[in-house]
């Protein structure tokens, strides 16, 4: 008979299991459809690096928004009825891309992402504290790097609808023989109806993905879905954030958390870029995303078995070490082999976001809930730093090397410094936490 404690997942509630774990796959195509907009909007807008990347403010800053909300009301009444809230914001924030593409406003899709992030904020506030919650303390980071692993499975379909289905079709994107796009010397007349077609074709993968997700709420809704155990449903905020301030494994783990989310969207999203420094388009750069979301995807699964025999907090130090060495090559090396150093910096990030999450809830208690609040809130990590990475892009201009630093970095390169100081931050992170857990454990 196997012992309950090394039991990841029990097979009374597998099911419940499955259904939780397909929302990190919904949320992962959210994430992973819009990273590749960023470039999108800039060329059909006619906006700057630094303005298209509103997308990324206004998406992630709807977690920072909504974490705390959602919280709450997951503390006082369910972990279900959190999960349908969230479905519900997701699709409004989804359907809303209809109304946004025929206005042809940027400040609405913005605020269509925004309404669709209170969704995933619930969505996440939910559901890593509940498969956490499903089975033995001892086995619980496996089990959510187990959870986690089925993320970017969504983020891969997303990106390979951005690459196969929306960009190939963006009129906007079309390049001259010399490798220039043709939509700047076009007529205003030409231009906008070119923005109404490819605003139309951004819009449709958002509205029928508003439909998938009420097609889940409706799942969800209807199933059987197991309750916390000796559960208080009373809210003692002040004391909870008290406690969790105090923990200074929590504390730096919130810190943590923030700039690894950071450096996750800044390599995904300004990979477009990098790669159409390099001359190639926009459809073309997004297959090396795709890329680095397979070998992502390979490596949280590698890493998830690799846990059974090495300390997690071990090897979220060495593999963010491994994220400082390849993203200076990136920095450094001009060129193509600069981008393969950036698409194999994927392999890196693929464990931190779990790990850190499961070591800084270890011991919070019945502060969980709140706890998982503040650490769904450092995803504002992602709305932040790309805008800085954006600036740093746009500072000779909106171009990707107007100028060059030291003489032969572009600025599309160096601005990949900021994800290099993110990967120190969590080795950091990483060695502090290990030290405390062997003098614990001694």
């Amino acid at each position: 008979m196997k012992d309950p404690k090394k039991v990841v997942v029990d097979r009374k509630i597998l099911v419940p299991f499955i259904l939780i774990t397909s929302l990190f796959a919904m949320w992962g195509f959210a994430n992973d459809i819009t990273n590749p907009m960023v470039a999108a909007f800039k060329t059909v807008m006619e906006i700057s690096n630094a303005k298209a990347a509103m997308v990324q403010f206004a998406f992630y800053g709807g977690y920072a928004t909504m974490a705390i909300p959602a919280a709450l009301i997951i503390k006082r009444y369910s972990y279900k009825l959190g999960i349908i809230i969230g479905l519900a914001l997701y699709a409004i924030g989804a359907l809303l891309f209809y109304p946004a593409a025929k206005f042809e406003i940027f400040g609405f899709f913005l605020v269509s992402l925004y309404i669709l992030t209170f969704g995933l904020a619930f969505l996440e506030t939910t559901a890593n504290p509940y498969i956490l919650s499903m089975g033995a303390p001892e086995t619980a980071t496996r089990r959510l790097n187990l959870a986690q692993s089925f993320n970017p499975v969504g983020s891969l379909l997303g990106m390979t609808v951005a690459s196969q289905v929306v960009l190939p079709a963006l009129i906007s994107d079309e390049r001259d023989a010399g490798g220039n796009l043709i939509f700047g010397s076009l007529s205003a007349a030409e231009k906008a109806g070119i923005r109404t077609h490819d605003l139309a074709t951004i819009r449709d993968p958002y509205v029928i993905l508003g439909f998938v997700v009420i097609a889940m709420l409706f799942v969800i809704a209807f199933s059987k879905m197991p309750k916390r155990e000796s559960a208080d449903h009373d809210i003692h905020t002040r004391d909870s954030f008290k406690r969790l301030y105090n923990n200074k494994v929590y504390r730096t783990g919130v810190i943590a958390q923030v700039f690894y989310v950071g450096a996750q969207i800044m390599c995904w999203t300004f990979i477009i870029q990098y790669a159409e420094n390099l001359g190639l388009s926009k459809a073309v750069a997004q297959r090396y995303n795709i890329v680095a979301m397979v070998i992502f995807l390979s490596s949280r699964f590698i890493s998830t078995a690799l846990m059974k025999y090495l300390n997690a907090r071990f090897m979220l130090m060495l593999f963010a070490v491994g994220g400082m060495l390849t993203i200076t090559g990136v920095i450094l090396i001009q060129g193509m082999p600069g981008l393969y150093l950036l698409v194999a910096t994927s392999a890196f990030m693929s464990l931190m976001f779990p790990t850190i999450y499961g070591i800084a809830l270890e011991d919070v208690g019945d502060d969980a809930t709140l706890g998982a609040a503040g650490l769904v809130m450092a995803i504002v990590g992602g709305a932040l730093l790309p805008m800085l990475q954006a600036k740093i892009i746009d500072i000779g201009g909106s171009g990707f090397s107007d100028i060059h630093v030291l003489g032969f970095i572009s600025e599309v390169n160096f601005s990949f410094i900021l994800p290099l100081i993110c990967f120190v931050v969590i080795a950091a992170y990483g060695r502090n936490t290990y030290k405390a857990f062997k003098s614990k454990t001694a």
